[in-house]
């Protein structure tokens, strides 16, 4: 299956779903310094350096899932947790505007656990919401990619979605 990446930074999450056997055909990262790393571990991956703002949705290749991880910064228990009234946390609506259009079979956005914060309470029932008027069932959780053979102890909230006409649901299958 055919996937874009967005806010791919190094390509971990891209490196996982590759190591899954899809196809990462296309990401996006907006960060120059992060550039030549994704290159060099996904020299099969169209590159694109713009900001997702910037990127008409008709200029994102077809594919059969759309995942990624927007700015985590904005819900992060360690900043000063603007969430959605940052403008980095606004990203997570680009997403759903190229996901929207692009109407994949699936998705995956993870973020951080801090988006599970009392004070962004309303604007995650939001995107919730959103996933869901946009045309996706969505699965909803909190993980810990350590319980994944990451080798990192980090908590990250995972948002899975299958089209709605396709009558699937995501479900968790244990931990490797």
């Amino acid at each position: 299956m055919k996937v874009v990446s967005f806010f791919a930074g190094a390509g971990g999450l891209d490196l996982g779903f590759e190591n899954a056997g899809f196809d990462v055909i296309w990401a996006n990262e907006y960060d120059k310094e992060i550039w030549e790393t994704f290159e060099k571990n996904h020299k099969n991956t169209i590159l694109d350096r713009r900001s997702i703002v910037d990127i008409p949705s008709s200029e994102v290749p077809d594919c059969d899932g759309i995942i990624g991880g927007p700015p985590c910064q904005s819900w992060s228990e360690a900043g000063s947790k603007p969430g959605i009234a940052d403008k980095r946390g606004q990203l997570f609506y680009e997403f759903m505007r190229i996901l929207a259009d692009k109407n994949p079979k699936f998705f995956l956005a993870e973020n951080v656990s801090g988006m599970l914060l009392p004070a962004h309470k309303e604007a995650l029932a939001n995107i919730k919401q959103m996933f869901q008027e946009i045309g996706y069932d969505l699965s909803f959780q909190l993980l810990n990619v350590s319980d994944f053979g990451v080798p990192q102890d980090r908590k990250r909230v995972f948002f899975i979605g299958y089209r709605k006409d396709l009558g699937l649901k995501f479900t968790l299958k244990n931990a490797a």
